[in-house]
């Protein structure tokens, strides 16, 4: 039986972990360790997700959170490090794009254990970007790359991974597999809408969290004003963390909408469900949007998943007023139709286990 390291840190790799953790157990082939490194360690935004999806319970807490990128980075590797010379996996398998994905296949590869790595082959071409410095390298140095689309293949074949010492396989998309099977039950494990007397169509969804959003007091204002003016014509929502939080009352920027407390996955599930239009920077929350057949307006100015903005189904605003207002706008004016499978059929993760097997 193979052993197999997963390392999570972040709340979109709870999601991706735990279709693939369930494919893991029902595989019997394969025995799973799980390192939290603790980079998202709020309890919404961290155990209760354990607790909701079923995760096993992570075999090391590592608590490394609220630090530089460097500072958070390094502590990661060197935890990390001890352990996997203590367990001697087969396998290391990364999540994404965060620290705790480049600290794993780093420190991995510096090991000479083979490195998987799931979500390869995204790019935004912003080096701006903390993450896409974090994903080019982590693809650089795996041996397995697990690429969700077609436009993630292109990408890494357009920089000669077809000449590398690793492997690419199209896998699809393991948050889909989560979409799917969550979705299904999400309405026995959420209240949500009936405590925030939320009625169908009737209220958008919003999140933001993005660095170059919310460390810009300009940006962050832009977005806010848009929200404040969508807010007299449909009810926002928007699940904040505690950081983003402060920085909005540190600069006095005031939200007309509904702030609430960050949420479990159900809970985001069940308002992905029941909402009218997604307004986001998160990279999931653009697919979940079309997972549940819902337009997204994104505040950024580039997005790794091209296939959703070149078919129309999300809107590339920036953090710019006229452009956010524009798209919510033209989006009204338009019927929801999926007739596409770009991040496969739900399957996701009994391939991936396949080819690790």
């Amino acid at each position: 039986m193979k052993k197999l390291i997963t390392i999570i840190g972040a709340r979109p790799q709870f999601i991706k972990a735990a279709a693939v953790s369930r494919e893991i157990r029902n595989s019997g082939t394969i025995k799973e360790i799980i390192i939290h490194t603790g980079q998202h360690f709020d309890e919404n935004m961290s155990s209760v997700f354990f607790k909701e999806m079923d995760i096993p319970t992570p075999d090391y807490q590592l608590e490394i959170n609220s630090l530089t990128h460097g500072a958070m980075t390094g502590r990661m590797m060197e935890s990390i490090e001890k352990i996997l010379v203590s367990e001697k996996p087969d396998i290391v398998l990364v999540y994404g794009d965060t620290n705790t994905t480049l600290a794993g296949a780093l420190t991995a590869r510096k090991l000479d254990i083979q490195v998987a790595h799931v979500e390869a082959g995204l790019r935004s071409f912003n080096m701006k970007m903390p993450e896409e410095v974090n994903r080019i390298v982590t693809d650089r140095i795996s041996d397995i790359l697990f690429c969700p689309t077609d436009t993630a293949i292109r990408n890494l074949k357009n920089e000669g991974f077809d000449h590398f010492s690793c492997k690419i396989e199209k896998s699809g998309d393991v948050m889909y597999d989560a979409a799917l099977f969550y979705g299904a039950i999400s309405h026995e494990r959420s209240k949500i809408i009936t405590t925030l007397d939320l009625k169908k169509d009737e209220f958008i969804v919003c999140t933001i969290h993005r660095q170059e959003n919310t460390d810009s007091v300009q940006n962050l204002q832009n977005i806010i004003t848009s929200l404040n003016k969508i807010n007299k014509i449909k009810k926002v929502v928007l699940p904040l963390h505690p950081r983003t939080r402060k920085i909005m009352e540190a600069g006095g920027l005031n939200p007309d909408f509904n702030v609430i407390e960050p949420l479990g996955y159900f809970d985001i599930v069940e308002l992905l469900k029941h909402c009218s239009l997604v307004i986001t920077d998160s990279g999931g929350m653009q697919k979940e949007a079309f997972f549940f057949d819902k337009f997204c307006i994104t505040v950024r100015n580039e997005t790794e998943w091209t296939e959703l903005v070149d078919n129309g189904y999300n809107y590339l605003a920036g953090p710019d007023e006229s452009k956010i207002l524009k798209a919510y706008s033209e989006i009204q004016n338009r019927t929801f139709v999926n007739h596409h499978h770009f991040y496969g059929q739900g399957n996701a993760s009994r391939k991936i286990i396949e080819a690790i097997s």
